[in-house]
């Protein structure tokens, strides 16, 4: 067997609906009690039928012991980077260290505009995607001096102060599919969910 340099997980994915709003909870449990690594959930905050990921997950963080949790993937149009660092890093911290993080550009628009988020071309939205990373990374570097400034055409950050630090180091995974996403994913991400 090909050696990757890690251990080898295996995970659950788990639709978030709200009828009845306890099954994607009970899917959560039976998959630490399986012994699974990761349980992770659909992010489609335009989706009625769903409940909201990130509370989700914050619940099923207070429910489990063990499991890693994360979003796969989390709606970056509709999660402004800033506000997710600090939710993302407060979570890792509130579970011992348990969040994975697995953000995408968006494929949704029609759904995502009808939220309030803004409609954007895939070149665009991996634009957007590449400064949010940075963003992300830029918030949890207590370790960096001042605060963050980002000028991006889509994120802007002027002079937040960092912080949380997660508990662990979180990695950042993209959902992706075509050539110009792959390769941003093989340049900044930590891996790759298809």
């Amino acid at each position: 067997m090909t050696d990757y340099g890690h251990a080898l997980w295996f995970g659950s994915f788990v639709t978030p609906t709200a009828r009845p709003p306890q099954a994607p909870v009970e899917l959560a449990l039976t998959s630490e009690r399986a012994g699974l690594d990761l349980v992770s959930f659909q992010d489609h905050p335009y989706q009625s039928q769903f409940q909201d990921t990130w509370t989700l997950m914050s619940y099923v963080a207070a429910r489990t012991e063990r499991i890693r949790i994360g979003g796969n993937v989390l709606n970056l149009p509709l999660r402004p980077p800033a506000v997710l660092a600090r939710a993302a890093a407060s979570l890792d911290r509130l579970s011992g260290g348990r969040v994975e993080l697995g953000i995408g550009a968006g494929a949704f628009w029609d759904g995502i505009v009808a939220m309030g988020g803004r409609r954007l071309e895939p070149g665009q939205a991996v634009q957007a995607l590449e400064e949010a990373v940075g963003v992300l990374r830029g918030l949890w570097a207590t370790d960096e001096t001042g605060p963050l400034r980002v000028t991006g055409e889509f994120y802007t950050v002027t002079g937040a102060k960092r912080g949380p630090a997660p508990a662990h180091r979180i990695p950042i995974h993209l959902g992706a599919y075509k050539p110009r996403m792959l390769r941003l994913t093989g340049r900044i991400a930590d891996g790759w969910l298809p």
